[in-house]
């Protein structure tokens, strides 16, 4: 029997590859970086599976080129990339990778949270420098954190565990979702976590952290407004998705004192930065490394190894996003 052809974007952990291989012929992009327009088109003919990434634009053209496509899975848990609508017309089942990378994005949030706060950049840029004179009580003093209100911003899987995180530190917790409506019996019952419209929590929180999905509702969520409603003393924390924040608008309030700082694992432009953001020593950067552990990444690629298995094999895939093209 032939072996149903897949093509894989971008590199993953070799566990899903193997999988993949066990009964599909697999070609994956040897290079070490995102396909360009071009190459995706090119690579997808005549392909019945195809993986990708957020990086990759999953759209009407897309779907045109890969006119043997029987499913696509995204290594990733958010799905902005995809025009879901589209698939589904063409009923083309599309997957992510929910659950796996939760609690690695959740510590990623603490790890931005407790090194903005700290200023540990800082003081690591001094000593590797070796300009560092000896201790001194007015030296890079920052926020406590035990005690102090956390706020969150899309109480969901990863929402939820970096508030329950936050147990060990006494911290009083507030939550906003999505939608007016959206509750967290989970968060109210283990934390005595109270829901809040969004402007209240912007208004009353030291920590914020940002876990909702990108959409036409989220997207620039925070700009110039919001970090004007915001403590002076609050710090902003993104693992989410950068277009979320008006990254101009935060290079501002960072640069004026209207909040303290941020941590940043997602941007706007990825992977550039806004203008003036890098020079800021009141905020931490990393790189879009939020499931960057063993078992998460490895998980991914099973995750996405397993889903496109199902949708070449003309089963439905165990993350689904658009299910109901098999009713």
């Amino acid at each position: 029997m032939a072996k149903h052809r897949v093509y894989v974007t971008r590199q993953i952990p070799q566990p899903g590859i193997d999988l993949l291989r066990e009964t599909c012929h697999v070609e994956v992009n040897p290079e070490d970086r995102p396909l360009t327009r071009e190459e995706l088109l090119e690579n997808v003919q005549g392909r019945e599976g195809v993986m990708g990434l957020l990086t990759d634009k999953i759209d009407a053209e897309f779907f045109d080129a890969a006119k043997a496509i029987k499913g696509y899975a995204n290594y990733a848990v958010g799905f902005d990339n995809i025009d879901l609508e589209e698939a589904t017309k063409r009923k083309v089942p599309v997957s992510n990778t929910p659950d796996v990378l939760t609690d690695a994005t959740a510590e990623m949030a603490w790890a931005l949270l407790l090194a903005a706060t700290r200023r540990v950049v800082e003081s690591d840029r001094v000593m590797r420098s070796g300009k560092w004179s000896g201790w001194g009580p007015l030296q890079f003093i920052g926020g406590d954190v035990t005690g102090k209100t956390l706020g969150i911003v899309g109480p969901g899987r990863i929402g939820t565990a970096m508030a329950l995180m936050s147990k060990g530190f006494k911290m009083k917790v507030l939550y906003t979702g999505a939608s007016p409506e959206e509750t967290s019996p989970v968060l109210e019952k283990e934390l005595g976590a109270k829901r809040v419209n969004f402007e209240e929590l912007l208004k009353r929180s030291d920590y914020i952290s940002i876990h909702v999905p990108l959409n036409a509702q989220t997207g620039h969520l925070f700009s110039a407004g919001a970090f004007k409603k915001m403590k002076k003393t609050a710090l902003l924390i993104n693992t989410a998705r950068g277009p979320v924040i008006h990254e101009a608008d935060l290079v501002e309030a960072l640069t004026r004192g209207e909040i303290a700082g941020a941590g940043l694992d997602v941007y706007e432009f990825e992977p550039k930065m806004a203008k003036g953001l890098a020079a800021l020593n009141n905020v931490v950067t990393t790189a879009h490394t939020g499931s960057a552990t063993v078992s998460s990444r490895t998980n991914m690629a099973l995750l996405a190894a397993r889903n496109l298995l199902a949708m070449v094999e003309g089963r439905q895939p165990p993350t689904c996003l658009n299910p109901e093209i098999y009713e």
